[in-house]
């Protein structure tokens, strides 16, 4: 991994979010590829319940204060910033008071699925590459964890598909297992379609559950990790139909050569 860049886009991150297979593994990737000498950028939403004090978020001026348009609407992108002080890592976090306040991740204290979860993940996707743009930072290789940041990959090789600092980067997703019930707001599709993508490459989500989001990931992406056991049947058909590499599931103790050597010789070739 030496001297490689690997973009890692998280919808959750230990230590900011309680401990699961996402936001462990989420850390541990990074954790892996700043050890052997690979350059590294992390970004995750800024959720209203990751105490900014105590893990000393601040705002980075430079980067925050442009508006990103989702479904017609004006809303403002702030940048934040913090350290994981024992790995000497960086991590950006994107915010908006609008999306992202709230004292809670993708749910209300009932369970309730947040209505605007659908703009949420636009506003992420849109928010990372828009900054990392600013970063002027061209990543080798792009890796995407959670459904939250699964309209990344869609919105690279779509909506950003002339973007030169993104021309030679590869796209990796990682899937998990099923993470919520239910769907998003129906009219996501339609949502997406107003910034120029056509409905017909993203008529699964016609309805928006997980498994078709994750659909959605793995069509843009060049290969996909397996980071769960237990995936979703209908899912894992979908990836077997693909014609990309999938490293399947290993476990967190046997991770790290399988993940490099993923990396090396399936993504990078």
């Amino acid at each position: 991994m030496n001297g490689k860049k690997i973009l890692f886009v998280s919808s959750e991150l230990v230590p900011y979010l309680p401990e699961n297979e996402v936001s462990l593994m989420s850390y541990e990737a990074p954790r892996m590829v700043n050890s052997n000498g690979g350059q590294i950028r992390i970004f995750m939403p800024r959720y209203g319940n990751i105490n900014e004090r105590r893990h000393q978020l601040h705002e980075v001026i430079r980067l925050s204060g442009m508006n990103l348009v989702i479904n017609d609407m004006d809303m403002p992108l702030i940048i934040k910033v913090a350290s994981i002080p024992r790995e000497r890592i960086q991590v950006y976090f994107i915010d908006n008071d609008e999306y992202f306040k709230r004292k809670s991740t993708f749910a209300d204290e009932e369970g309730t699925l947040f209505p605007d979860n659908d703009q949420r993940a636009i506003f992420f996707a849109k928010g990372v590459v828009e900054t990392v743009k600013k970063l002027n930072w061209n990543p080798d290789i792009i890796h995407v964890h959670g459904w939250m940041a699964s309209l990344l990959p869609l919105y690279l090789r779509k909506y950003y598909a002339d973007e030169p600092l993104f021309a030679d980067s590869k796209i990796v997703t990682s899937v998990y297992k099923k993470a919520f019930d239910g769907e998003l707001d129906k009219d996501m599709i339609k949502k997406i379609a107003f910034d120029g993508i056509q409905e017909e490459s993203i008529s699964s989500l016609n309805a928006p559950n997980y498994n078709n989001l994750l659909k959605v990931a793995v069509d843009f992406s060049d290969a996909v990790i397996l980071a769960a056991e237990e995936i979703p049947e209908d899912l894992q058909q979908h990836i077997s139909n693909l014609q990309i590499p999938v490293l399947p599931y290993v476990s967190l103790q046997e991770f790290e050569e399988a993940y490099a050597n993923f990396y090396n010789t399936e993504v990078l070739t």
